[in-house]
């Protein structure tokens, strides 16, 4: 097959990587040359600037989105119309505007878009969805995802103001660049009612984005819980944590390690000694390191692309998580809590 890459920041040549890793050799460069990494590695395969060019004179089988997020659309669209297979990085773009278009042109040609959500190939967090599934830790009730990450120590190679996730002209900050526990929160617990937000540009940082946000979700199950985002945090944390009425997952992006612990006692019992809490931990392989959540993703996408596998993360998904961003600016704007039901 001949795969297209759109876009030759750090996601564009992660793909890159992993693409020849698998055994891909037949790569075309869609590119505007304003990329801060050196090229040294990119020589030798061909390079467009037109993505209507590039489509007539390759003719790509499947084409990676991850030029910046506001120009999403200008690629995945006429890639759709051409029915080419598309990874489309998240998120799928800064607005709802021309979605449509996109889901149009895709359902017309029977192109396969698969969202770039990595968080989905995360065994862990695969383990945790499985344990929800089997009703391990009984009704859920809250939810809380934390990710807090340093943005000038994400590039060091760059100043980053000048990043795609500094720039509101590029569709960057907090809740649409950190938008993964969204999409994982719906992929573990279900859809959500309605979401109220309060996030802004609080800290020191040179942007003209929001830097940290709070939001609240209420659960289409009676769980309530939310998302704490933020562009500031030294060290980096990311974690989850489900609690339910008999028991609690907790799990961290840091060790991927998964803890399990389950009360026996029904909820509510009353007893002077309290049976201890069994704990289980789950860890991810041995050897397991970021990058395998990336390299599960492209194998995939190369799965779905030759017509071996269907989008574990659809477009469909991609939007609500979008839809989510949108309501906690909304939040925020109004002073209201905003309602998902039916959407």
């Amino acid at each position: 097959m001949i795969f297209l890459i759109g876009g030759l920041g750090s996601f564009g040549r992660r793909h890159f990587r992993i693409l020849i890793a698998l055994g891909e050799k037949d790569i075309v460069l869609l590119r505007t040359r304003k990329a801060t990494l050196p090229d040294d590695e990119l020589a030798g395969y061909p390079v467009e600037t037109d993505i209507h060019e590039a489509l007539k004179k390759h003719k790509p089988d499947a084409i990676i989105v991850a030029n910046p997020t506001a120009l999403h659309l200008d690629v995945a669209i006429p890639a759709a119309e051409a029915g080419c297979a598309i990874l489309l990085e998240k998120p799928v773009s800064d607005s709802l505007d021309r979605l449509d278009t996109l889901q149009q042109a895709a359902q017309k040609s029977g192109s396969k878009i698969l969202v770039g959500f990595q968080f989905r190939y995360h065994p862990t967090l695969n383990k945790a969805r499985e344990l929800l599934q089997a009703d391990a830790i009984g009704k859920v009730l809250t939810v809380h995802a934390q990710w807090g990450e340093y943005l000038p120590q994400w590039h060091p190679w760059e100043d980053y103001r000048q990043s795609y996730a500094a720039r509101a002209d590029l569709g960057g900050g907090v809740v649409r660049t950190l938008t993964h526990p969204l999409d994982y929160l719906r992929y573990l617990i279900g859809e959500v009612d309605s979401l109220w937000s309060f996030n802004g540009h609080i800290s020191p940082l040179e942007l003209d984005v929001e830097d940290v946000a709070e939001i609240g979700l209420k659960f289409s199950n009676g769980a309530i819980g939310g998302v704490h985002l933020n562009y500031i945090q030294r060290p980096a944390r990311h974690t989850l944590e489900i609690v339910g009425t008999q028991g609690t997952l907790c799990w961290d992006n840091a060790d991927s390690i998964l803890h399990h612990y389950h009360f026996p006692a029904p909820f509510g019992s009353y007893s002077d000694v309290p049976p201890a809490p069994v704990n289980q931990a789950f860890s991810p392989p041995e050897g397991f390191e970021r990058n395998q959540l990336f390299v599960s993703q492209t194998r995939h996408f190369v799965e779905t692309a030759r017509g071996e596998a269907e989008p574990v993360c659809r477009l469909e998904d991609g939007i609500m998580a979008l839809r989510l961003a949108l309501a906690a600016f909304e939040s925020q704007k109004t002073g209201r809590a905003v309602a998902l039901t039916g959407v």
